[in-house]
């Protein structure tokens, strides 16, 4: 899966840090607080807490994460982290450097904006019964950013930077709100990605993407999908975008390209070949679509993989 980098901000002279571990920039706001860490230096066994719910996500650099009874983890550019309030982080800076700085942003947010928004969500939103209501999954702590997430994170980046004024906190929890959304969506992604064949007997979402993954290299009638989900085609539409944060036609078209690049890695198959094999129709259209998706061309990935 492609990763969604979070802007980096410029990393400050080193006489002016107030230490070179976790140097710590705070924006404070009515619902949350946009803290802005770099360290400069190799460091090992740093402990971090929080007393309420928090979002990190990495910038620049990499850390060695230690959570309580969870494994020990690589966290990196392009990923998320969610911490409940009071857990301790302990982590590691292998590679920090002065001129080199890791970075990371941690959004503390406030108790009452998650309840409100999850509130708001399922009386006005409410998921299909089977699909289970909104909520932000602790379990679900470690996460690729997606196109959207990483989007709503760089906004609440920017208008800490450039709005001025009353307005910047109204702004802030608007867009907060949003990225709660996507936090849920990526969550719910990640646990239909993984659960699908186990969930699918009595949840119909995953019972429609069970459908998705062993039909991909065939037709598929979103007609039918949407009677797998027992629901209308509008419905199921409608549903299955809020849930997941894209709709089915977008979430078969990224499955394909997933399968297409497990192919690409075999030096001896054609592109036309993996075109067709993975269900699409039209060539250009696959490459258009991988390019846009993945960065290059199906043929430069190809290359490569291989070359790797």
């Amino acid at each position: 899966m492609r990763r969604h980098l979070i802007e980096p901000f410029r990393a400050r002279e080193e006489r002016s840090l107030f230490t070179l571990v976790e140097n710590r920039t705070a924006h404070s706001f009515d619902t949350c607080e946009l803290n802005l860490f770099e360290t400069h230096q190799v460091a090992e066994n740093v402990e971090l807490m929080f007393d309420h719910f928090v979002l990190t996500s990495m910038l620049t650099g990499k850390k060695i994460m230690k959570l309580p009874e969870k494994a020990t983890f690589d966290y990196l550019p392009g990923e998320s982290v969610i911490i409940p309030p009071g857990e301790l982080m302990t982590i590691d800076f292998p590679e920090a450097r002065s001129r080199s700085p890791t970075q990371c942003l941690a959004l503390t947010i406030s108790d009452d904006v998650i309840k409100k928004t999850i509130e708001i969500l399922n009386e006005y939103h409410p998921k299909d019964s089977s699909w289970s209501g909104w909520e932000i999954d602790a379990s679900i702590f470690h996460m690729i950013n997606n196109e959207e997430l990483a989007g709503t994170i760089n906004r609440i980046v920017q208008i800490t930077q450039s709005e001025k004024g009353k307005v910047k906190d109204l702004m802030v929890e608007l867009t907060l709100r949003e990225m709660l959304i996507r936090l849920m969506q990526t969550q719910a992604r990640v646990l239909f990605e993984s659960s699908y064949n186990k969930l699918s007997a009595n949840n119909a979402l995953a019972a429609a993407i069970q459908h998705i993954k062993t039909n991909l290299r065939s037709r598929i009638d979103l007609t039918k999908l949407a009677d797998k989900a027992c629901m209308s085609r509008a419905s199921f539409f409608k549903k299955f975008k809020e849930a997941m944060g894209e709709t089915p036609s977008q979430y078969i078209l990224k499955e394909r390209i997933k399968l297409a690049k497990r192919e690409l890695r075999s030096p001896n198959i054609s592109i036309t070949s993996v075109c067709f094999s993975c269900g699409f129709e039209n060539l250009s259209h696959f490459v258009k679509a991988f390019k846009q998706e993945v960065g290059m061309t199906p043929k430069a990935w190809q290359i490569t993989e291989i070359s790797e």
